[in-house]
């Protein structure tokens, strides 16, 4: 699976697109548990100290909110999925 990475949640990985290995089955929640696993400067800038994501992180799957439409982390991926982390953004 393969996650895009912005802005400083890019920086703190030291890269922007990371792949990430998932298994039929696995959820939003998997690929991101992977994907802190492999770049753990991300848990700081993800997640609060109660392991709840950041509120002001945006995590879309396929260009959509997984919160809005789904179950959230409990998402089930499928074969192609794109995956998006997103730290807050602001404009002017």
């Amino acid at each position: 699976m393969q996650w895009k990475l912005f802005a400083n949640l890019a920086e703190a990985a030291g890269e922007r697109e990371v792949s990430v290995a998932t298994e039929p089955g696995d959820t939003l929640g998997d690929a991101l548990t992977a994907l802190i696993e492999q770049h753990p400067a991300l848990r700081a800038e993800v997640y609060d100290e109660d392991g709840t994501l950041h509120e002001h992180i945006r995590l879309l799957r396929n260009g959509r909110s997984p919160f809005a439409e789904s179950e959230g982390l409990d998402t089930v991926l499928e074969a192609g999925d794109e995956l998006a982390l997103f730290p807050p953004v602001s404009g002017g």
